[in-house]
């Protein structure tokens, strides 16, 4: 529904079929029509009605019920493996029992995995929720590879002349100064490190610049702070940082929208090396996946993900 969104796949998949519509408006079938038979669905439904983030906030169960969308167009286009990511929060839901059932009566086997991007070559934690579904074949375990994990550091613009201010003023909150305080208790004066500037956070506000990242959401939040000739420093981070902490290289265009709008579309995505070892287990282990419609089923999806896929 986000033109923004739409518009940044557009950019990236410039041979895509583009919808900038609801889903509920959208038939399948026309659609098959429209674009031909596919062999993987990827959907992402909609997430802040089941995430922890929004509070006490009341629900809506109109929007979780989105999710149910990924079996109409399954049913439609009988895919040979369907994939669906959300928050971990999303498994307590109501209709959650309910969805995973309607795949299974269309043929499909499940397998349920909570999977951290930061085991998978990725600079931040980030743990979510995906269902796998492959028609009459168990879906694999997918294990992350044996590799050191990436840090803040790693994805740290050293080069770029980023407009900074004076952590230490009249006007700065008392909460961010009191998390800039527990910081220098823990690293010292001398040592850079982040702090949640945005938001509350329940593990002292701060976070050292040799751990991946916290968990990145669609407001502006981590600010770094650097000790200087006149004085501590800090100023946000900014969206090649956080595309880096998201585990995009730097051939992946955010073009469209302001600041605020990457940033947002950045915190709604999923994470390409996460979403590309699930893709990579089904492509190296199905070989109906490999079809012979006259391409190279193969190839096309292993070429890089996008993130905002079905939002």
């Amino acid at each position: 529904m986000w033109d923004v969104a739409t518009a940044t796949f557009s950019e990236n998949f410039q041979s895509a079929t583009v919808k900038t519509s609801r889903l509920e408006d959208i038939e399948p079938s026309r659609l098959r029509d429209e674009i031909g038979d596919i062999d993987l669905l990827l959907a992402s439904p909609e997430c802040t009605n089941h995430t922890c983030a929004k509070g006490a906030a009341p629900r809506s169960e109109k929007s979780r019920a989105t999710a149910l969308q990924t079996i109409r167009f399954a049913r439609a286009f009988e895919p040979r493996c369907v994939v669906m990511e959300n928050v971990v929060h999303m498994r307590p839901w109501s209709r959650y029992e309910e969805m995973k059932s309607e795949l299974q009566s269309l043929g499909y086997e499940l397998r349920e995995m909570v999977l951290d991007a930061s085991d998978f070559g990725v600079a931040q934690r980030r743990r979510r929720l995906f269902v796998v579904c492959v028609k009459g074949d168990k879906p694999e375990v997918i294990q992350p590879p044996k590799r050191r994990k990436k840090t803040v550091k790693g994805i740290l613009d050293k080069k770029g002349k980023w407009k900074t201010s004076a952590l230490f003023t009249e006007k700065r909150a008392k909460a961010t100064l009191e998390r800039a305080q527990r910081g220098f208790e823990a690293v010292g004066k001398e040592t850079p490190f982040l702090i949640v500037y945005y938001g509350s956070d329940g593990s002292g506000g701060w976070q050292p610049l040799d751990r991946p990242l916290r968990t990145i959401t669609t407001v502006d939040r981590f600010a770094l702070v650097e000790p200087s000739e006149d004085g501590h420093r800090m100023r946000m981070l900014q969206v090649p940082e956080l595309s880096r902490a998201m585990g995009f290289n730097d051939k992946y265009k955010l073009l469209s929208g302001t600041r605020r709008e990457k940033i947002h579309l950045l915190g709604n995505g999923v994470c390409p090396p996460v979403m590309g070892a699930i893709v990579g287990s089904l492509t190296e282990n199905s070989q109906s996946l490999v079809s012979n419609r006259g391409y190279d089923t193969h190839m096309q999806l292993n070429r890089p993900l996008d993130p905002s896929i079905a939002r």
